[in-house]
């Protein structure tokens, strides 16, 4: 049976969503909110049954996914990555309905791409609407700090006009709904999904390191996951959410606070947007805004890619998570 989170609407947990935090908000135990997905005992439900630990060896990697599907919504978890030597390795939070809509799928990502010893995590973040895998919208970022030392949060807000990953409640990336995106952003109930799996093939520089087994188990570590949002019946496809005031209680932007605060981020270690990526777009893409602040950021980065000039070599760019990841997965 779905169980209808019916307090995200009430006016305190707006006032969370719009700080972006989730500290407050209820915290479900694995059982009450999750099932595995795949992996057998590489998945490992510790503690109060509240963290849950990922495995990647030679024999697979791990996953779970929400019980529900959900119709927007808060999505949170505390997340440790793995230490030392982790080229090849992708440790993914995300949201996606592959299962239900094969051929026109959304999906929200975050997505870790491993790292060679003494080099920085970097850090992706991915939107399909539609299944819009070849206009694939992604970002890159580094860190202010090490992801495999500590524990550290991650959000995606998805409203019916706009999306917001957050990291630490810092928002480091707005989505907003446009016209002339159409079906192209996302609006189908999705589930919650967490994995570890082998990207070798492109996650660390584009697949040139690879992953290396002697530094195998790999383990993510999960805690204080959030589920809240508007659960659907999926043999309805109807929310549960319409006996309270729809979109009023939702976050309609980011605060200024806010907002300088993602400029920031933005500037300082953003290293990949879609957006300017003039090698790939001659033509930005309809929904993109631009911002010279980070156009002249990511020219000094990669003045190839963002600068328009002649390219050498082609650019290989990640596919959705449905056409390489789910084939281990099998069902993510």
């Amino acid at each position: 049976m779905v169980n209808f989170h019916l307090g995200f609407f009430a006016l305190t947990t707006f006032i969370v969503l719009v700080c972006g935090a989730s500290k407050n908000l209820p915290i479900l135990s694995f059982d009450e909110g999750y099932s595995q997905l795949f992996g057998d005992d590489n998945l490992m439900v510790v503690k109060d049954g509240k963290s849950v630990h990922l495995t990647l060896d030679e024999r697979t990697g791990s996953g779970f996914v929400s019980q529900d599907i959900y119709s927007q919504g808060f999505f949170s978890a505390s997340i440790k990555l793995p230490a030392d030597y982790t080229a090849g390795v992708v440790v993914a939070f995300y949201m996606s309905n592959g299962e239900m809509f094969q051929k026109n799928h959304d999906e929200l990502d975050f997505e870790f791409l491993g790292n060679i010893r003494g080099k920085d995590w970097r850090m992706q973040t991915n939107i399909y609407g539609n299944g819009s895998t070849n206009a694939g919208r992604e970002e890159r970022y580094g860190l202010w700090f090490d992801p495999s030392e500590d524990f550290h949060q991650y959000s995606i807000l998805w409203t019916e006009s706009q999306i917001i990953f957050y990291v630490d409640n810092v928002p480091i990336r707005e989505f907003k709904r446009t016209a002339t995106m159409g079906g192209d952003f996302p609006s189908k109930p999705m589930s919650l999904y967490a994995t570890i799996w082998d990207g070798s093939d492109w996650a660390t520089n584009g697949g040139k390191f690879r992953i290396n087994y002697k530094y195998a188990p790999y383990i993510a570590k999960f805690s204080d996951l959030v589920l809240h949002g508007c659960a659907v019946d999926p043999t309805e496809q109807a929310t549960k959410c319409d006996i309270a005031p729809k979109h009023d209680s939702i976050p309609t932007g980011i605060t200024p606070e806010q907002r300088i605060r993602m400029q920031n981020f933005r500037k300082k270690h953003m290293q990949y947007s879609y957006c300017y990526d003039r090698a790939r777009y001659t033509v930005p893409p309809a929904e993109c805004v631009l911002d010279a602040k980070e156009a002249e950021g990511l020219r000094a980065f990669d003045p190839v890619t963002f600068g328009g000039a002649h390219r050498h070599r082609g650019k290989r760019h990640h596919r959705s998570r449905s056409s390489s990841s789910q084939g281990e997965a099998s069902s993510t």
